[in-house]
């Protein structure tokens, strides 16, 4: 007997995302995004939405500005607001050479954003050292592609068990040191070189070469995108059960914020910044 399956109806993406300078720090240096976008436009995403996947792409964001004064404030918007420019220019490229795929894409989109925070750090005495973080999330209709470079982080809840899971590499002395099985989480916590980047954008550094990568994803699928401040107030477990407890929307709260607030009662002495996106 032939057996005719349903069609399955398009997946919707449900976001929200929160920042705050923390307890301790005058200002923000995080910033992140969230769009909407094709090769003629794009749409900023409010702080929480929901929408259906389908003839436009979806982008989330964070970035981690360093440097002196207002330099690293700067840098973050510099690098996400490079972000919004380029996109729609990428997809038009991808449109017309589908085969090529998304890793040059991403890595030129780094690279551009890594020239621009050099540029300006070169002309400008107050920008002088500025250099930013960068960790971003490219929905198409059946993946998820990310890049990546410095600390921040993207995190993957598969709908079907197995765990949170860290995508990115933190560029780090530490996070190669944790990655390799040389210190535990615990132990990298209060490593004293734990702050120390290896690899940013801007700065004296004259190549970077981000960490590119893809995931398919499926309904109930859960992505963190968080800069380091987020994960000093909160270990891996605990990021998990936030994720994947509670309503939706808990007295108020989206998931964000019940991340962004839960790690700001734990530590507090850091820009935090949380972008979560359920598949639905």
């Amino acid at each position: 007997m032939n057996r005719h399956h349903e069609p399955q109806p398009p997946k919707g993406l449900r976001w929200s995302g929160r920042t705050d300078r923390g307890k301790v720090r005058p200002n923000n240096e995080d910033a992140f995004l969230g769009l909407q976008f094709d090769a003629r436009e794009v749409h900023h995403l409010g702080a929480k939405g929901e929408s259906l996947t389908g003839p436009m792409d979806f982008a989330f964001a964070v970035s981690d500005g360093m440097g002196g004064a207002k330099a690293g404030e700067h840098a973050s918007q510099v690098a996400i607001q490079k972000v919004v420019t380029l996109l729609p220019h990428l997809y038009r490229q991808l449109a017309a050479h589908p085969e090529a795929g998304f890793t040059p894409l991403l890595e030129r989109l780094f690279g551009e954003v890594h020239r621009a925070l050099a540029h300006l750090g070169g002309s400008y005495e107050e920008c002088h050292g500025m250099e930013a973080t960068l960790s971003l999330c490219w929905f198409s209709p059946e993946k998820m592609h990310f890049g990546h470079i410095g600390d921040s982080r993207i995190y993957h809840v598969p709908a079907h068990g197995g765990g949170i899971t860290q995508l990115t590499h933190d560029d780090t002395h530490v996070g190669w040191l944790l990655r390799n099985g040389k210190i535990n989480e615990r132990e990298a916590r209060s490593h004293p070189r734990r702050n120390l980047l290896q690899k940013a954008l801007g700065g004296t550094n004259q190549f970077v070469t981000p960490q590119v990568g893809s995931v398919a994803y499926e309904r109930g699928d859960i992505f963190l995108l968080c800069t380091d401040g987020l994960v000093k107030g909160l270990h891996d477990h605990q990021l998990q059960e936030l994720l994947c407890t509670g309503d939706p929307i808990t007295g108020g709260r989206t998931p964000a914020q019940r991340l962004v607030d839960e790690s700001l009662a734990r530590d507090g002495g850091d820009n935090t910044t949380a972008v979560t996106i359920r598949v639905v």
